[in-house]
């Protein structure tokens, strides 16, 4: 596949104008002070693993609206507490097995892994799902980027990362998770779902977005190939009428307008011949980060699968120095 935007002397110099609504900040605020409202006490009770050097648990944890969303913990064995690492997932992946993700729990790390309400059915290989959505939305065109589209407070997106806010919360209350150094990582949608929640919490102290998708969401709209937004462009081929509505609701979830409020260190990743997360959607929100320290790990020859082992190889050695 060739490269799929501009060229990386362009990359390094797209800033380009955002739409940030005026009350981004309080639509935020105010999302979150109501299912805080709600909480409920987090579960955590041994997974059933035959994992005999980490120790796996079952966690379940209060998010949007007080809906019960699941997780699992690793961690060392040991009594901890430990350097964490809270995992967002891709887009139609859910949790899957306790054991799937060894790495960042044997690299020393206390590692939670999000299940991803109401996705988790589109993987064959892994990545059930355990959690539902239980909230409606009005037609949708598949998928999960179109439901709830029309309007901020209806969009699926505003609870998927309020439920990421506050497992960050969550974790920080537990004994084995030392609350001063927290990072939140994930790939594709879950690298846009860890942007917003460093955008969101102050708990978060580093950041890792690999390939992240849901930034500079009308550029993606127009020009990247498939998944989402395909998925959005169906929903507007019919939806004629809609498209005002549907882009003032993406402006709310746009990992640009989160990457601003972004102060912690992040290593963020992009692939140049990457037709889901545009290379210019990912340079879009990291020049827009608001940390002193931030890195772009960048992969000219490779696609959606980014960097891979290699890169997370670089992310452990990265994050180690700065937790």
């Amino acid at each position: 596949m060739p490269q799929t935007d501009l060229t990386l002397d362009e990359l390094w110099s797209y800033r380009p104008q955002v739409s940030r609504p005026a009350d981004f900040d309080q639509f935020w605020s105010s999302t979150l002070q109501e299912s805080r409202a709600l909480a409920r006490q987090t579960v955590v009770s041994r997974a059933e693993t035959p994992l005999t050097e980490l120790a796996a648990w079952d966690v379940t944890f209060s998010g949007f609206g007080g809906d019960p969303i699941k997780a699992w913990l690793l961690h060392p064995s040991g009594p901890g507490p430990f350097p964490t690492v809270v995992e967002f997932i891709g887009y139609g992946g859910g949790r899957g097995w306790a054991g799937d993700r060894l790495g960042w729990a044997a690299s020393g790390f206390a590692h939670l892994v999000m299940d991803t309400r109401g996705q988790g059915s589109a993987w064959p290989n892994g990545g059930p799902g355990a959690t539902p959505d239980p909230h409606g939305s009005r037609p949708a065109a598949g998928g999960f980027l179109s439901r709830g589209i029309d309007d901020p407070t209806t969009s699926y997106y505003r609870r998927l990362y309020t439920d990421a806010v506050l497992l960050v919360e969550a974790a920080a209350q537990l004994d084995v998770v030392n609350p001063a150094r927290i990072a939140v990582t994930g790939t594709s949608q879950g690298g846009g779902v860890a942007l917003a929640a460093a955008g969101l919490s102050t708990l978060v102290r580093a950041a890792l977005p690999d390939v992240p998708f849901l930034c500079h969401l009308e550029r993606y709209l127009q020009l990247a190939s498939a998944d989402a937004a395909g998925e959005l462009r169906q929903y507007l081929s019919v939806h004629r009428d809609s498209t005002p509505q549907v882009l003032r609701t993406l402006s709310y979830l746009d990992g640009v307008s989160f990457a601003s409020s972004v102060r912690a260190p992040v290593l963020m990743s992009v692939a140049l011949m990457d037709d889901i997360s545009m290379p210019s959607t990912v340079f879009a929100a990291y020049h827009q980060l608001e940390s002193a320290d931030k890195e772009m790990a960048v992969y000219p020859y490779n696609g959606h699968e980014g960097g891979g082992t290699t890169h997370w190889v670089r992310q452990v050695k990265w994050l180690r120095s700065r937790l």
